[in-house]
């Protein structure tokens, strides 16, 4: 029989696992951060030792049959309700995706931490650090040419509208995710319009920009990186 020393071992070095991965996720202030992932972590790590050390008992007794492996198993499918509570959905744009994954991590790291896998857990932890953070300056680099753009537009009254719009940008169009009319709070007769699109190339940024400039009535054209915003 294991010692109790050493399951609380398993539960500390959960704690700081999980410390780590959350220390992340923290920094970028997501709703899941530090506590939330040592909490996963430590919460795996006792559901493990439950399932394989806590039915010594009852396995004594004749025609008593338990697989450890079950009460785990339901740790792989319950985290994902915490998880899907991470996820947001803004507009086209989907948030929180890489949240949930790294709670899901993070729930198998605890796992393994309360089977007795310290090196793979520690492995897992690098790794998936390393992948959070040490990634994220490469996505950027070479994702950042296609970006949300938010368009902001001085037009006279009635210029702009979602068909003029539409018949503007053509096929692009279908990427406008947002379009808000509001009166100009000096000139009566001019309006201020921001159009927002999912995701733009730089030569679509260009394009759009020349299109809504040529669209009779608009005085100035104005754009931003949505993710700025």
């Amino acid at each position: 029989m294991i010692s109790q020393v050493e399951l609380v071992l398993r539960l500390l070095l959960a704690a700081a696992l999980g410390s780590v991965i959350g220390f992340e996720r923290e920094r970028l202030a997501w709703a899941a951060g530090l506590r939330t992932h040592m909490l996963v972590c430590v919460g795996s790590t006792l559901v493990m030792i439950v399932s394989a050390y806590g039915f010594q008992e009852v396995l004594g007794s004749d025609h008593v049959v338990l697989d450890p492996s079950r009460v785990a198993a339901q740790v792989v499918s319950g985290i994902g309700f915490l998880g899907a509570g991470t996820i947001l959905l803004r507009g086209e744009v989907i948030r929180g995706l890489t949240t949930a994954a790294s709670l899901w991590s993070v729930a198998a790291i605890g796992l393994a931490i309360g089977g007795g896998l310290y090196t793979p857990a520690i492995a897992a932890t690098i790794i998936i650090l390393v992948i959070l953070a040490g990634l994220k300056p490469f996505e950027d680099k070479y994702f950042a040419a296609r970006r949300g753009r938010i368009f902001r537009l001085t037009a006279a009254r009635g210029s702009m509208t979602m068909i003029q719009l539409n018949n503007a940008l053509g096929p692009r169009s279908r990427l406008v995710r947002q379009f808000i009319v509001q009166a100009h709070p000096d000139l009566p007769d001019q309006e201020e319009i921001s159009i927002a699109f999912t995701r733009l190339s730089l030569s679509d940024v260009q394009s759009v920009r020349e299109k809504l400039r040529a669209v009779q009535g608009v005085i100035d054209v104005t754009d931003a990186d949505a993710t700025m915003q």
